[in-house]
């Protein structure tokens, strides 16, 4: 994989440029499941296995809350996006920031989160102005229906918006079933793992942290990592 000026780097938001199994995770679960048992009235062991089910059915919880549901995707990302405090709980790595900032190449965030949410954990950061644009999961909207990672469709119409070919996109994901959709449309790819053990749950597979899928061309544990300086 090789990158230059004219890379379009396209981030992933959550454990990818901060730390969100510190709170963000465990406090999304708890707002997903309050919002499945008072949407649907449910009991709390319904409203996991149900938001399990669809996550691990169709990458997205909400998803599966529209088609069997429902439910109004908008009101959702709402709802469940709160999260008082995040701000204080939100923080990042200042060398990874200042190795981002000097990184060649245009850079957006393409995030299955909701914009107001991303703008907010951009903001706590302080690398907002870091990124040309944010692509959240209300611009992934294809046929009236919302296609968010890893819809190879929507990763193809994405390069299209940018007006590039896939080949000079690059997405730095912590997700691999994401990176195996972008690598299906041509563009490279970037597994980050500094956060990705945080992730392992009940019933979930982890992934091996040594491997290399074939779809996968570098892991990186720092962002640094992605100007050819080693992680600390």
């Amino acid at each position: 994989m090789r990158t230059n000026a004219r890379t379009v780097w396209l981030f992933d938001l959550d454990n990818t440029l901060h730390d969100a199994g510190a709170f963000v995770f465990p406090a999304l679960k708890l707002s997903m499941r309050d919002y499945i048992q008072q949407q649907l009235q449910v009991d709390e062991a319904e409203a996991i296995r149900l938001n399990l089910q669809y996550w691990h059915r169709y990458g997205a919880t909400l998803l599966g809350l529209v088609r069997h549901h429902g439910v109004d995707a908008a009101h959702f990302l709402h709802q469940t996006h709160r999260l008082p405090g995040l701000e204080a709980q939100v923080s990042g790595h200042r060398h990874d920031f200042a190795a981002l900032a000097r990184l060649p190449g245009r850079k957006f965030i393409l995030t299955n989160a909701p914009r107001a949410y991303a703008l907010r954990v951009l903001g706590a950061l302080g690398i907002a102005h870091l990124f040309q644009g944010v692509f959240a999961i209300e611009d992934m909207a294809m046929f009236g229906q919302l296609r968010p990672k890893p819809d190879a469709r929507m990763l193809r119409r994405m390069a299209v918006q940018l007006r590039v070919p896939a080949s000079r996109c690059v997405l730095v994901e912590d997700t691999l079933v994401h990176q195996k959709a972008a690598r299906r449309v041509g563009m490279g790819t970037v597994w980050m793992q500094r956060f990705a053990r945080r992730l392992a749950s009940p019933g979930l597979a982890v992934p091996r942290w040594s491997m290399q899928p074939a779809y996968v061309d570098r892991r990186v544990r720092a962002l640094r990592q992605l100007a050819g300086q080693p992680a600390r």
